[in-house]
């Protein structure tokens, strides 16, 4: 209730409050909620400041402009997926492979790998083999090291490959990522498919392209690339020739490289010499004060001589298992112990024995083989947290000094928070050590991954329900659990987990496509019987959902479907989904939110891969009109909109409106670069707002005034509303000040501190101000000015919230009034702003009022589109509801009949159905039962 709980509390706050870095959310409801509040908060942080991409997009002063919470996400490469995790498991991934001090005479190494990019063109790529730990991550990342600093031009992508069967061994993955780096640093925004066999098959094509962008060499490096899923099938693209300016280096395994391969330049590593033996165990020894004599260095040189026992690998922890004891326990005995080990899986044994020895009861150690056993059974890894909760006996000071154990010892690593084994022979030793007994251990441990993630699931779709959202399904239910039937052989639950629409909207979001469809596969059903499923699932969730929240819900399921299917080239049956999200955005939102512009949007790109020129104009059109009203006309999306029209334009070899078009984006898109830089997220705008603080310790002036407004929108941006608040009241009373309160610019004021407490729900705050914002506009603008047009939509919009609806209809009314003088009086949006007001009082159950505007919405549409467009179809069932509220039957069957026979053709054009309980062009359903108020009206507002 905005009170304190404690002094303790108190003091805690004044702290935060003191500190540049901290970033308090203040938050009154549930556990659940606070919880998601402060996730949101750290996945923005790490999404912007580490890997830089860009979620929000700051143009002109005006807090109209911010994009809507509702709306979708600005993504990095427009319609491709970026998987943020993914790219944070590289990272990490590198991070560690590099970690090492010791470089083990790596230097005659990196002199071969300099010679390998100096070489002149065409050259195959470079193999570098050696057996398993003989340090081959290790020279490839001090390698990537050396050439990030001393040939800053060249461009570096890498991967390295994990555990097999783990989501970083999939192809389809690797090569998209690639991809998509690629793109990313050539600057090039263009449509990617996410068919894995096309995606793999277009490799070549896109290196082709992509590296004639780039200014420079290009060096592609994947690690222990054997370890790919089918790599020989998968990866013939290393087989063609590479572009001029393409080197490519791989690392494999001796035993495991495939024989093609072979045939490749190879840089082989050599066993660890005596030297480097010595080296690497004295400097584990000295890290731990543990001095060795010349009798026990002697002993150990003799048995470091054998292939097995002189890899970096195997050494490593072998100074580590004697810097480990050498303070507690006999170096002597222990090196006769190692000495017994001729291998670097029976070193890692002796080393997890020692770790058992230490622990202090059979309970501790019967939870260290339940930690190895169930991280190695998962797909990609278990966190900490849910170790605790499979193991409710597991305390946090045991599970920390086991894992402190594992770590150091190299058996275990983090990635991504998530425990996994550091070698591939960690996991072998386990299985070793404890499965014995064979499969039957195995499937148990799994059937507990299970169970545990199956009751993840139910919370969080319990949790989605309370809190009306589908995007609380966690990647970890999502990359887990099906993984884990596949695994089980158990094709019932996999089917079932696979019709969970959240688990597969999440694998989608991420790109995990292959990985989908080798699931549907296992299944035994082809991309069309799965697309059909898909729809039939969703046509049943929607039976179930009420509510607004729940249908905005909704919408973006059938999006993600449509997408997912258009993207595997599933045209006739991406329309029908895409076609409802549309259809349930337009009634659940509003015909002109940014949010339709989005399904209008990627409708069109079905119609365009469908040569549907014609259909796909139509609808870029809409999206862009809808863009520039919600955005202004200077916006990234209305750049995306004007983009996909221009290369619309291209396909039909209209070449000069092309231009004009690619032109006018450059220039928006090339403004927003300077105006807040290329992907540099939330730093930039803290940058700007500590410089622009500086500036306003003066005096009062309009200039001043202005920056205190800009803060205000900076700090809004940044999801900072109490500081916006404040800066946004000094900039109003400044201004009234300076310029008296019925100057415009005290207008822009009054509107952002609406914006700003309609954000925060504060209605009643929110209605006064824009009130009078919209009386200052109104009385010192033009008529079809955008800024009182903007005014104007919020406000009639908030009143609409609010349940004020006889003060909603004059605004709905000025609306149209606005569109017309800006537009003219037969424009496709005065007919929108028409359907708008109609619906509004349909709601007041004025259809007489209603009836004249949505005969005069259809005959703009009529006039705009033809007799045949799916928006005069939706404007006939609307009047013919009107007609059959009003007893007239004979006049509601005629227009009825109209609107299917619309409906019908669209149908017969797309080649598939889009019928659905709830669609406002649905055809399932009877005039008597459809046309009852209840039943339609809500979702006639289109």
């Amino acid at each position: 209730d905005g009170k304190v709980s404690s002094v303790s509390v108190q003091q805690l706050i004044e702290q935060i409050s003191c500190m540049n870095k901290a970033k308090m959310i203040d938050h009154v409801g549930g556990k659940e909620e606070g919880a998601y509040e402060i996730y949101n908060c750290v996945e923005k942080i790490i999404k912007q400041d580490i890997l830089g991409c860009e979620m929000t997009d700051l143009e002109g002063k005006d807090l109209g402009n911010k994009e809507d919470p509702a709306a979708p996400e600005e993504e990095v490469f427009g319609d491709v997926l970026w998987d943020a995790h993914d790219e944070q498991e590289q990272m990490e991934a590198f991070q560690q492979a590099s970690n090492s001090t010791c470089e083990l005479g790596f230097e005659k190494y990196f002199e071969r790998l300099n010679d390998l990019v100096a070489a002149p063109a065409p050259i195959p790529p470079l193999l570098v083999s050696g057996g398993p730990g003989s340090g081959k991550s290790l020279l490839l990342s001090k390698w990537i090291q050396l050439q990030q600093k001393h040939s800053p031009n060249t461009l570096i992508l890498y991967h390295f490959v994990g555990r097999p069967m783990s989501t970083s061994s999939e192809s389809a993955l690797i090569i998209k990522r690639l991809t998509l780096k690629l793109m990313q640093h050539s600057w090039l925004v263009s449509p990617l498919t996410f068919d894995p066999a096309k995606l793999l098959e277009e490799f070549p094509r896109w290196l082709e392209k992509l590296s004639a962008r780039h200014q420079g060499s290009i060096i592609i490096i994947i690690d222990s690339i054997d370890q790919i899923q089918q790599a020989e099938k998968h990866m013939k693209w290393l087989i063609d020739p590479l572009p001029v300016n393409v080197r490519v280096i791989v690392s494999v395994n001796v035993e495991t490289c495939p024989q093609a391969w072979r045939l490749w330049p190879t840089l082989h590593l050599d066993p660890l010499n005596s030297k480097d033996v010595k080296s690497l165990i004295s400097a584990e020894c000295n890290s731990a004060n543990v001095k060795l004599t010349k009798e026990q260095e002697k002993k150990l040189e003799r048995h470091c001589r054998s292939a097995t026992t002189c890899n970096a690998l195997y050494v490593t922890l072998l100074g580590k298992t004697i810097a480990c004891v050498g303070n507690t326990g006999n170096i002597d005995e222990i090196l006769q112990q190692c000495c017994q080990c001729q291998d670097t899986v029976s070193l890692y044994r002796l080393v997890l024995r020692s770790i058992q020895e230490s622990l202090q009861s059979d309970k501790e150690k019967d939870l260290l083989r339940e930690i190895l056993c169930v991280i190695g059974v998962s797909h990609n890894g278990v966190s900490e947290s849910e170790l605790m909760e499979l193991y409710p006996e597991l305390t946090s000071a045991v599970l920390a000094s086991l894992l402190h154990s594992l770590h150091k010892m190299c058996l275990l690593t983090f990635g991504c928070g998530l425990l996994k084994f550091q070698h591939l022979q960690a996991w072998e030793m386990v299985k070793l050590e404890y499965m014995e007994a064979g499969e039957n251990v195995i499937s148990a441990y799994r059937q507990k991954l299970v169970e545990y993630f199956t009751m993840q699931l139910r919370v969080l779709i319990y949790i989605c329900f309370s809190l009306n959202s589908q995007d609380r399904v966690t990647w970890r239910s999502a990359d887990e659990l099906p993984w884990l039937f596949q695994q089980q052989g158990d094709k019932q639950k996999l089917h079932k987990c696979l019709l969970n629409l959240s688990v597969s909207q999440n694998l989608y979001k991420r790109g995990h496509f292959a990985e989908l469809l080798s699931y549907w596969q296992l299944v035994g059903k082809d991309k069309s019987s799965m697309a059909a499923e898909y729809f039939d699932s969703l046509k049943e969730y929607e039976k179930s959902s009420e509510g607004e929240e729940s249908m905005i819900c909704l919408a973006d399921l059938y999006e993600t479907l449509g997408r997912f299917l258009k993207d595997l080239g599933l045209l006739s049956q991406a329309v029908a989904p895409l076609q409802r999200s549309l259809e349930i955005r337009e009634t659940a939102l509003d015909p002109d939110h940014p949010r339709v512009a989005q399904s209008l949007h990627q409708l069109a790109g079905v119609y365009v891969q469908w040569k549907k020129f014609g259909n796909a104009e139509q609808l870029y059109k809409q999206a862009l009109e809808i863009s520039e009203n919600a955005y202004g006309a200077e916006h990234p999306r209305v750049a995306r909109e004007l983009d996909a029209l221009a290369t619309l334009y291209q396909k039909q070899n209209k070449y000069e409106q092309a231009e004009q078009l690619r032109k006018k984006s450059f220039k928006i898109r090339q403004k927003a670069a300077r105006q807040k830089g290329s992907l540099c997220g939330f730093a930039l705008l803290r940058q700007r707002a500590l410089q622009l603080e500086e500036l306003t310790l003066g005096k009062d002036t309009s200039d001043n005034a202005r920056t205190l407004n800009e803060l205000g929108v900076l700090y809004y941006l940044q999801n900072n509303l109490e500081t916006a608040e404040l800066f946004l009241k000094r900039s109003l009373e400044m201004r009234e000040r300076v310029l008296g309160s019925d100057h415009p610019d005290c207008a822009q004021s009054l509107n952002n501190l609406a914006a700003l407490y309609n954000e925060k729900k504060h209605y009643d705050k929110a209605e006064e101000l824009y009130e009078k914002a919209l009386d200052i506009r109104r009385r010192a603008l033009a008529p079809d000015h955008p800024s009182l047009a903007y005014t104007v939509k919020h406000l009639a919009v908030l009143y609409k919230k609010m349940g004020k609806l006889d003060k909603a209809v004059p605004l709905y009314e000025l609306a149209v009034e606005i569109r017309q003088k800006s537009f003219g009086p037969k424009h496709p949006s005065v007919a929108t702003a028409l359907v708008n007001l109609a619906v509004l009082y349909c709601q007041m159950k004025k259809q007489i009022e209603a009836l004249p505007l949505y005969e005069r919405a259809l005959k703009i549409y009529e006039d705009s589109f033809g007799q045949m467009h799916p928006r005069v179809g939706e404007t006939l069932k609307n009047l013919a509801v009107l007609s059959y509220e009003r007893g007239d039957f004979e006049k509601a069957a005629e227009l009825y009949k109209r609107a299917m026979e619309i409906k019908e053709a669209e149908t017969l054009l797309i080649g598939g159905k889009a019928t659905s309980r709830h669609s406002s062009s649905g055809d399932t359903f009877s005039l008597k039962s459809a046309l009852s108020p209840n039943a339609l009206l809500e979702h006639g507002q289109r």
